[in-house]
């Protein structure tokens, strides 16, 4: 059972409470757009510098040149990250480990949400699970001794969307080689984010106290998510939705930015918008379905993440 999030200081959580980031680096998945561009753009503003890891080498530079047009003596840069090649992701944790030698927060924010038509990456993955999840927990190890070496933090952002759906994880059919639904294969991505979330907390609680796992979500926030990846008629609905639910991208990030950044926000945790079924509205400490505290399953994903990326972890 989680604790009330007014025990730890976080409840109605605003970015004003942020701390002078200077000489601080964090690490951004997805940093050009949507919550990651917020959040990169609010962490910049509080002096930290800020590495965007971005797919799209144009509108990562756009990014970067829209923070300093705001902010000339911000210290933002980017490099080249696709998350659907494993390849690529060993190559862009060499290119960022190469600029810093500690990381006080990696945010893995980047993702992709319910393609109508069943993909898979390179690597042979289905795409929503290979982007959100594999290719994450990749970086994840390949980064994890830059993140222990500044006692940092490792933010996982998962969905209120990880309670639904089929409510585990599907490991006797990981690529929905058969019944691929594209609500489903994205429940499962963000159920993998909590779950590895809460079994990467438990393993750096017993190894490395100083290091934090943290897990958030957005709520329902006005991004590119919703219109880069469903089908027309979904995209369609969802921007309906955009107009009629959505907080926008800033506020979104606001969880992401509590987990990485403040001192008050705690190991193991998981913060997000608390209104309107957790779709919007004040920030604090939100509840974890039951599924996604599973120990026994998110010892087993972690496991076969492992054998599937070839990862190797410190802890």
């Amino acid at each position: 059972m989680q604790d009330a999030g007014k025990q730890f200081g976080v409840k109605g959580w605003t970015p004003d409470r942020l701390p002078a980031l200077a000489g601080r680096t964090y690490v951004v998945t997805g940093g050009n757009s949507g919550l990651g561009f917020e959040a990169s753009r609010l962490l910049a503003g509080r002096g930290a510098r800020v590495i965007m890891a971005s797919r799209n080498a144009e509108r990562a530079g756009a990014a970067v040149a829209a923070i300093k047009a705001d902010r000339p003596e911000a210290r933002v840069e980017y490099v080249l990250l696709e998350l659907s090649s494993l390849a690529s992701v060993r190559q862009a944790a060499a290119e960022i480990g190469s600029r810093t030698e500690t990381i006080d927060a990696l945010i893995l924010n980047a993702g992709l949400m319910m393609l109508p038509n069943r993909e898979l990456t390179e690597d042979g993955f289905e795409t929503q699970l290979g982007v959100n999840h594999l290719g994450h927990f990749l970086l994840a190890s390949l980064l994890g001794d830059r993140v222990q070496a500044s006692g940092g933090r490792f933010v996982i952002v998962s969905s209120v969307a990880h309670q639904y759906g089929m409510k585990r994880i599907r490991f006797e059919d990981l690529a929905f080689d058969k019944g691929y639904r594209p609500g489903l294969a994205y429940s499962q991505s963000k159920l993998a984010n909590v779950l590895f979330g809460q079994d990467l907390h438990r393993r750096l609680v017993e190894s490395d106290p100083e290091t934090k796992a943290i897990v958030v979500h957005p709520g329902w926030s006005a991004t590119n998510l919703q219109s880069t990846g469903p089908g027309k008629m979904m995209e369609r609905l969802m921007s309906l939705g955009n107009a009629l639910l959505a907080q926008s991208a800033e506020r979104g990030s606001w969880p992401l930015l509590l987990a990485a950044a403040d001192p008050e926000a705690c190991a193991g945790r998981y913060y997000g918008p608390t209104r309107r079924g957790q779709l919007a509205g004040p920030v604090d400490l939100c509840p974890i379905a039951e599924c996604g505290q599973d120990e026994e399953s998110a010892r087993r994903l972690w496991d076969v993440s492992t054998e599937l990326t070839g990862a190797s972890w410190s802890i």
